[in-house]
């Protein structure tokens, strides 16, 4: 009986927060914190950092959002869930970068750049905007575009906003790493950069 009152409540909170009142947003995080870092920590490869990442994503993406969610009762479930996606697209990036990190070893001393390494960042951003500019306009373009450019989506979420399977998202991305690995070696050898 008390669950279904403050099932209630609950959704009534949520009708504030949708409407903008800030003490709202205050009471539902605190109601619901428990049951989001719970999920987020049954991600056991995830460390505390990571843990404490996937809440506040999942606060950020649930907020912003709030007034698109058409039923309060739902809202939990729908927290829950977008939780669930932030854990699983944080092992995602963190298996990438893990077999990135075994890929390339750390650089010998002699070997290290003289160009400092957020100015080589910001020329390696610069060349994967222009490589993307430059593909031709469709799937693969729109894809690559939702992941490196706007940075917001998992594959997966990609993929439903496509309506195609993650496979085809996974293949375009891993066709356009391949095209950039490809011009970032021809740039480096050629010694130049436009």
């Amino acid at each position: 009986m008390s669950r279904v009152g403050s099932s209630r409540e609950l959704a009534e909170w949520v009708v504030r927060a949708a409407r903008g009142e800030a003490p709202a947003f205050s009471e539902l995080y605190r109601r619901t914190r428990p049951l989001v870092a719970r999920l987020a920590s049954s991600f056991a490869p995830l460390d505390a950092d990571e843990v404490e990442d996937v809440i506040q994503e999942t606060y950020v993406r649930a907020f912003k959002a709030l007034p698109r969610l058409k039923e309060p009762a739902a809202f939990e479930a729908w927290l829950l869930s977008i939780a669930r996606n932030r854990a699983r697209t944080r092992l995602e990036r963190k298996g990438q970068t893990r077999r990135m990190d075994d890929e390339n070893p750390d650089p010998q001393p002699e070997t290290v750049s003289l160009v400092p390494e957020a100015l080589q960042l910001e020329r390696d951003i610069a060349v994967v905007r222009q490589l993307i500019e430059e593909l031709s306009e469709g799937e693969e373009k729109k894809t690559v575009h939702l992941f490196y450019v706007e940075g917001e989506l998992s594959a997966r979420e990609i993929a439903e906003k496509l309506g195609v399977g993650k496979s085809a998202v996974t293949m375009r991305l891993e066709r356009f790493r391949a095209r950039i690995k490809q011009e970032l070696l021809r740039r480096v050898l050629a010694g130049r950069w436009e």
